[in-house]
């Protein structure tokens, strides 16, 4: 399950500027392989820190795990075209991005996902199925 779509990142950025980041063939189109790619790394990213908090995969995306993954998969599409300028604002928002993932995985943010630590886990076992009785132990 990725945490954000091409989508999400359409609505942060502008189309031509996707384009510019990812037409690598000269078509004047957005390469959706691309931007795959820099969500696959940005999740793969997130993964890492949320993995030492909580079960993978998470059950649901919670909005602030849609953010980051948008911030952090820009990021990758400009890491994509260093030539090309990446805005000071996005800079700060990928810094803040991070900041908080290290935050989330000493556990000083806590997502909106059901805890891994408060689930119950329960083990059924019946003591009348022994395996050696007395009787069974007579020809020993």
């Amino acid at each position: 399950m990725t945490y954000c779509t091409q989508d999400d990142i359409e609505k942060q950025i502008p189309e031509q500027t996707l384009v510019d980041l990812t037409d690598d063939d000269g078509v004047d189109a957005v390469d959706e392989d691309i931007v795959a790619r820099a969500i696959a790394d940005a999740d793969e990213e997130i993964d890492s820190f949320v993995s030492v908090a909580y079960s993978l995969p998470l059950a649901s995306t919670p909005g602030l795990v849609r953010r980051m993954s948008v911030d952090l998969a820009i990021g990758n599409l400009y890491a994509h075209r260093p030539h090309l300028e990446i805005p000071e604002t996005l800079k700060d928002r990928i810094k803040a991005t991070r900041q908080a993932l290290d935050k989330l995985a000493l556990g000083k943010i806590k997502l909106d996902v059901p805890d891994p630590a408060s689930a119950v886990s329960a083990v059924d076992i019946d003591f009348n199925d022994r395996i050696f009785t007395r009787d069974k132990m007579d020809g020993f």
